[in-house]
């Protein structure tokens, strides 16, 4: 039975897969023409003959939603779309879960963009078909990152070892997110040039450091602008750490040209407060050195951080990064749906697979930090249960909401059967079990839970 795949993050994908995808975004942008050159073939083709796109986007958007619809229409299939919450049943109270259980009888595929974070990965829980993230809350927007990477190899030629400075609201920015683990996983180095205030969120950092392999640089050393907060590199193999390289190496690396600047709007959406100083780009930022041959991208729209008199400079790739949306969206789809070649069968091997998930009763009253997260949305109280991985860390382990990705360090575990906890301190990785969790002591024996007093609890019987 062929597994059904989603693409709910950057990270559902192996690097090997993304390869995939821009070898087959490459062959569809070499058919069709890039819009600089005559194109010499018909614009479409029938791989996806038969097949129907529902697009349900309940935030707004132009180029992703464009781009998915036009991606599906040149690969034969058709397109239906729910545009505007406001017209949708969710005006009447129904869940996302309901809305995707139906909407998989209508389409073979659905492209879901969503303001609350980890709402996609909710939907893959109840879909029977194909989910693509079109976009969720501040968490992720992958399907951006491929076109961010595509356009890069396009204009690089490689990822590793690229020095890629990325500046304005990195903190609610969800094209932010998913392209600093992608770049970490390519092997690129990261310059964090955030706005005031809107440094990454604590649990992207972490992964950063910890899952990615990409260190941060003392940065009175490395950082000769002083707009950089800081300096993320990354090692060459899984297993390196890359601040143990000679410090005359890792000066080398980052005291050459920035090759790719990536420009952010502030996420207004987002925030209750207006943006104070805002970084803004134009000829004069860039008129240092170290960007005589930057990249400059942007996801778009912009909102007077990009300046329209940069447009004409042939450092600037934000259009053709646009326009890359359609093959890139193309090629996502048809693999999604095991339309064309056999050679590219392979895709659905690579999945990765997740830690043990533990459900946690909502009537206990511990739930994911992050108060955007699905699990905190009224309308999908029922359907989006609580529910965390534990993550090995030091100097115990830690809670990932299922959904949203948010990280819990402060925790106790209690096991349901002994009625005993302890704090997550105690435990480690090996740790596993029919497994309850508090926000501390005094909830756990609120809930008639009482602290173990022989040796802390460790590994315990599986499900």
């Amino acid at each position: 039975m062929r597994l059904l795949r989603h693409v709910t993050s950057i990270n559902d994908l192996t690097l090997d897969e993304i390869e995939t995808v821009f070898s087959l975004a490459g062959r569809y942008l070499e058919e069709f023409g890039d819009r600089d050159i005559p194109c010499r073939i018909a614009r479409s083709t029938d791989v996806c003959a038969g097949s129907l796109m529902a697009t349900l986007f309940y935030e707004p958007s132009t180029r992703t939603r464009l781009s998915f619809e036009s991606a599906m229409l040149r690969l034969g299939g058709k397109a239906i779309s729910s545009a505007d919450p406001a017209t949708s049943s969710a005006a009447k109270g129904e869940s996302l879960a309901d809305t995707v259980r139906v909407a998989s009888n209508y389409a073979d595929i659905l492209v879901i963009r969503h303001p609350r974070d980890g709402a996609v990965k909710l939907a893959a829980q109840y879909a029977s078909v194909p989910i693509i993230n079109g976009g969720d809350g501040a968490h992720e927007h992958p399907t951006q990152t491929l076109c961010d990477l595509f356009t890069l190899k396009r204009e690089n030629r490689t990822l590793r070892n690229l020095n890629v400075a990325v500046s304005g609201d990195l903190k609610g920015s969800r094209t932010i997110h998913s392209f600093v683990y992608a770049l970490a996983r390519f092997g690129a180095n990261i310059l964090m040039m955030p706005a005031k205030g809107m440094e990454l969120p604590a649990n992207v950092d972490w992964r950063l450091r910890h899952e990615f392999h990409s260190q941060p640089a003392p940065k009175q050393k490395f950082a000769r602008d002083a707009s950089i907060d800081a300096v993320y590199v990354t090692a060459q193999e899984p297993h390196q750490l890359s601040l143990y390289a000679p410090e005359g190496e890792l000066k080398a690396k980052l005291s050459k040209e920035i090759d790719v600047l990536y420009m952010t709007r502030f996420q207004k959406e987002r925030w209750t407060e207006a943006a104070k100083d805002y970084p803004k780009v134009d000829a004069k930022f860039l008129r240092g050195g170290r960007f005589k041959k930057t990249s400059v991208l942007h996801p778009l729209p912009r909102v007077g951080e990009l300046d329209v008199s940069f447009d004409q400079d042939s450092r600037a790739a934000y259009f053709r990064q646009a326009a890359h949306g359609v093959p890139i969206r193309m090629a996502l789809i048809s693999l999604l749906l095991k339309s064309g070649k056999d050679a590219l069968a392979r895709f659905d091997g690579g999945f990765r697979e997740e830690p043990a998930v533990y459900e946690q009763p909502r009537e206990l009253g511990f739930l994911c930090a992050n108060a955007n997260c699905i699990s905190h949305d009224p309308l999908d109280a029922v359907n989006a249960v609580p529910k965390f991985h534990l993550v090995a860390s030091a100097p115990g382990p830690r809670l990932r909401c299922f959904y949203c990705e948010t990280d819990i360090e402060i925790f106790v575990a209690g096991h349901k059967r002994s009625k005993r906890y302890e704090p997550a301190a105690n435990f480690n990785e090996k740790v596993s079990g029919d497994l309850v969790f508090f926000a501390d002591a005094q909830s756990a024996e609120r809930n008639g839970y009482k602290r173990t007093a022989a040796a802390p609890l460790r590994k315990v019987a599986s499900r």
